[in-house]
C-alpha cells in the first residue's frame, strides 16, 4: 500500500509591531505576497501578534483552515519565539512546528529605504515558508529537577538569598571562599541613608544562616567544578583546611588566649591591614560560622614542617578534652547535587594604588573608604576613635569622590553607592572627630529613597561639597598654614578657581570592580561578562537575574555595583526565580538537540569539541553517542563532523539548505503546494 505524503498548509502572519516594522516595511504588502507562495493557505498582516488577539487569531486559524504549519514575522525570536510556539500548541500543532522570521533587527530596525526593507522582508518572508514546509514534529523530554540549591557568596546577597530557599522548605548549600559569612557589609558601621548600625541588621541574618536545618554552610571553601545541566547539577567543592574541627570547636576563643603570641603581631585581613591578629584567631566577633582558623603562613607549628621549641602547642593544651585543634587537617573536595545555582559572589574595591597622584601608600594619612569604616566603627582596631597612622587626631579631612570611577583611564562607569556612602563617611567622621569635613566631587548621585534628604542633611551640617576632580594630593607646603598637612589641588568648577586646601586626613571613595577571579568564575559557571567584567544577565528588563545558563541566577554587585536595598531585592528575585524552577519538579528540554546518524565513523574527532562534553563514545558499536540532556544544540559537533554523520533536530540539513535556496532564487512559478517529508 502506497502512503501518501499530507498536504504542507502553512498559515503566515505578519506582524506590525506597532510602527517598529510598519513604518519601514509595507506590511501588507508582504503578506500578499506570502500569500502566493506555494503551501500557503493563508496570509494576514495584524498589529500587534504577540498580544493576546493575536495569538488568538493564529489558534482560530489553525482550526478553521486546517493549518499544519505557522510561519510568523516579526521581531527577535529570542523575545517571543516560546510565545508563539504555546500560541500553536494552544491551537492543537506540535510547537515545533512553527517557524519565526525576524523582520525587525533584519529589514526595519537596519533600512531607511521603505521599499528596500520591503523587499528583504519578502524574501526572508519566501525562505521561511520554505523551511517551515520541511519542519518535523519533534517531542519535548520531561527531566526531573533535583530540589536542591548551590548560592556561591556569603555575602548579603548569598545570605538572603539562601534564607529566601531555606524557609521555603528547600535545601541549600551555601558556599564562601572567606572564613566567615558577611562579606563587606560586615566591615560597615552604619548604612545609608537611615543610619542603621551595619552589624544591626547583618548579624541576625548570619546567625539564622548558621542555625538553619535546611542550610548547609560551607565557608572557606571554593567550588571547582560543575558539571550536568540545568535541573541536575554536580558541583564539587574545595574545602580548605582550617585546622580546626568545625564540628568541635565550640568558639570559647581559649586557644587564641593561650597563643605563644602574647599580643597580636600580623596584619588583621577584616580591619584593611589597621589592626594586629594572632596566627590562630576568628575574623571577628560575629562570625558565622563561630569557630576559630589558623593562618598556616605564620603559625610556629608549620615551620619547617615541625614543631619548634619556641612553640609547645599551647592552642592544643588551651583546647583539653575538646581536641578540636587538628594540625593533620588536609584538603578535601566534596560532592554535591543541586538542581540550581545562585551566584553571588560581590564585587572588589577599586586599587588606588592605580591613581598614584592620591598618594595611597606614599602618605600615611590617605586611607580607602574600607579602612574608615574600620576606624569609625566601634568594634574596629581604634575603637571608633580618629587616631590618624602618625599618633594625631584630625582637625581637618576631605574626601575625594569617584575614584576609579566615571575615569575613562580606569573605569568608565559610575559605582552608584559613593557619594552616598561619602556623605554617610562625612557625617560619621564629623560626629566622632568634629574635623572639618570637604566633600570633593564630579556630581552627586543620590536617586534613593531617602537620599536626597540625606544630602539636605549634611549640607545643614556644615559638610563642604566642592564640585571639581581633584587634580593631586601633595605634602608640598607653600605657605606656613600648610605645613605638615596634605595639601589637596583642585579645581572648583562653580566657583571657576582652582584651588589648594590643607587637610590633616585624605579619604578615597573607591569605585566597585568584578573580582579578579571573574573570568574564571564566569567560564566555571557557563555564564557571559558584559564588558565591563560583571556577570551578565539573560535580558536587561526581562530577565534580569537569569543567565543564558539555564538554571544559573546572579545576584548582587556579582552584576554590577548597587546598594543594599536594590542587592537583597535582587538576591530574593534569584530565588524566587531558582524556587519557581524546582517547584516545577520538571523541565521540558529544547529538542534542537544533535543526534548521531548510523553511518558514524567513530572518528571522535568531536569529542573534545563540544563545550557541554554532551558526547560520549560507546566502544562496543564504536560510535559517538549524545547525551540529549547534556547537550543545548549549539552545534559545534555538526559543523565539525568529517562524516556529515551528526545531524541536528529544528536545523536538518533539508530544512536550511532550503531556507538558503529561498532566500538567493528568484521568485517561483506558482506550483502545487508542497508535500512533507517522511
Amino acid at each position: 500500500m502506497v502512503s501518501l505524503k499530507p498536504e504542507i498548509r502553512i498559515g503566515f502572519y505578519v506582524c506590525h509591531c506597532g510602527h517598529n516594522i510598519a513604518s519601514m516595511v509595507d506590511c501588507a504588502d508582504v503578506a500578499a505576497y506570502v500569500g502566493q507562495l506555494p503551501g500557503v493557505v493563508l496570509a494576514r498582516d495584524y498589529k500587534y501578534m504577540c498580544s493576546d488577539p493575536g495569538q488568538e487569531l493564529i489558534q482560530k486559524d489553525i482550526a478553521e483552515f486546517g493549518l499544519n504549519r505557522v510561519v510568523v514575522a516579526s521581531c527577535s525570536p529570542l523575545l517571543h519565539e516560546h510565545t508563539f510556539r504555546a500560541a500553536v500548541a494552544a491551537g492543537g500543532l506540535n510547537p515545533f512546528l512553527f517557524h519565526m522570521v525576524n523582520i525587525r533587527e533584519h529589514a526595519s530596525w537596519v533600512h531607511t529605504d521603505r521599499a528596500a526593507a520591503t523587499a528583504k522582508a519578502k524574501v526572508l518572508a519566501r525562505a521561511a515558508i520554505r523551511r517551515a514546509a520541511l519542519a518535523r514534529e519533534l517531542p519535548q523530554r520531561q527531566i526531573p529537577i533535583n530540589p536542591g540549591v548551590l548560592v556561591v557568596g556569603g555575602g548579603i546577597a548569598g545570605i538572603h538569598a539562601a534564607l529566601t530557599l531555606a524557609e521555603a522548605g528547600k535545601h541549600v548549600w551555601l558556599i564562601e571562599r572567606e572564613a566567615s559569612i558577611g562579606g563587606h557589609m560586615a566591615k560597615f558601621d552604619k548604612t545609608f541613608p537611615t543610619l542603621d548600625c551595619a552589624a544591626c541588621i547583618l548579624t541576625p541574618k548570619m546567625s539564622a544562616v548558621g542555625a538553619h536545618p535546611n542550610i548547609t554552610l560551607w565557608s572557606h571553601s571554593d567550588v571547582v567544578q560543575v558539571d550536568g545541566y540545568v535541573g541536575n547539577y554536580t558541583v564539587k567543592v574545595r574545602r580548605r583546611p582550617r585546622y580546626v574541627n568545625e564540628e568541635l570547636c565550640t568558639g570559647c576563643q581559649e586557644c587564641i588566649g593561650n597563643c605563644i603570641y602574647k599580643e597580636p603581631k600580623f596584619p588583621d585581613e577584616f580591619n584593611e591591614g589597621l589592626g594586629k591578629r594572632k596566627p590562630i584567631h576568628i575574623p571577628f566577633p560575629q562570625a558565622t560560622p563561630q569557630v576559630v582558623l589558623i593562618d598556616p603562613q605564620v603559625c610556629l607549628n608549620f615551620k619547617r614542617g615541625v614543631l619548634t621549641d619556641r612553640c609547645k602547642k599551647t592552642c592544643v593544651e588551651a583546647c583539653g578534652d575538646r581536641k578540636a585543634i587538628d594540625f593533620t587537617q588536609k584538603e578535601e573536595t566534596k560532592e554535591i547535587q543541586v538542581g540550581a545555582i545562585i551566584v553571588a559572589t560581590g564585587f572588589k574595591p577599586f586599587d588606588v594604588r592605580r591613581v598614584p597622584q592620591y598618594g595611597y601608600g606614599t602618605y600615611p594619612n590617605v586611607y580607602t573608604a574600607l579602612e574608615v569604616e574600620r576606624l569609625v566603627n566601634a568594634s574596629g582596631p581604634t575603637a571608633g576613635e580618629i587616631v590618624l597612622r602618625d599618633g594625631r587626631r584630625p582637625s581637618a579631612i576631605a574626601i575625594i569622590h569617584c575614584v576609579g570611577s566615571r575615569d575613562k583611564k580606569t573605569n568608565r562607569w559610575c559605582s552608584r553607592v559613593c557619594c552616598m556612602y561619602s556623605m554617610k563617611l562625612a557625617h560619621l567622621l564629623k560626629e566622632h572627630s568634629g574635623a572639618e569635613l570637604y566633600n570633593f566631587y564630579i556630581d552627586i548621585r543620590a536617586p534613593g529613597k531617602g537620599y536626597e534628604e540625606f544630602y539636605d542633611k549634611l549640607n545643614e551640617e556644615g559638610v563642604h561639597f566642592i564640585r571639581g576632580r581633584v587634580g593631586e594630593v601633595t605634602d608640598w607646603a607653600m605657605i606656613p598654614e600648610e605645613e605638615g598637612k596634605l595639601v589637596i589641588r583642585v579645581e572648583d568648577t562653580l566657583a571657576g578657581v582652582v584651588r589648594r586646601i590643607p587637610v590633616d586626613m585624605v579619604v578615597l571613595a573607591t569605585g566597585l570592580e568584578p573580582h579578579a577571579d571573574a573570568q574564571a568564575v564566569r567560564r566555571l559557571f557557563n555564564m557571559s561578562c558584559g564588558t565591563e567584567g560583571f556577570f551578565l544577565e539573560r535580558h536587561p528588563k526581562l530577565a534580569p537575574v537569569s543567565t543564558f545558563t539555564d538554571g544559573v541566577y546572579i545576584a548582587g554587585c556579582c552584576q554590577g555595583p548597587r546598594d543594599i536595598p536594590d542587592t537583597v531585592a535582587q538576591a530574593g528575585a534569584a530565588a524566587a526565580e531558582a524556587l519557581a524552577l524546582i517547584d516545577r519538579g520538571h523541565i521540558l528540554q529544547e529538542p534542537n538537540t544533535a543526534h548521531v546518524l548510523a553511518d558514524c565513523s567513530g572518528c571522535k574527532s568531536c569529542l573534545p569539541l563540544c563545550p557541554y562534553t554532551a558526547i560520549g563514545f560507546d566502544e562496543a558499536t564504536h560510535q559517538a553517542v549524545i547525551n540529549e540532556a547534556l547537550c543545548k544544540g549549539c552545534g559545534t559537533c555538526v559543523a565539525a563532523c568529517p562524516s556529515g554523520s551528526i545531524g541536528q533536530h529544528l536545523f536538518e540539513d533539508d530544512e536550511v539548505f532550503s531556507e538558503i535556496e529561498g532566500l538567493l532564487t528568484a521568485d517561483p512559478e506558482p506550483t502545487p503546494a508542497l508535500a512533507a517529508t517522511p
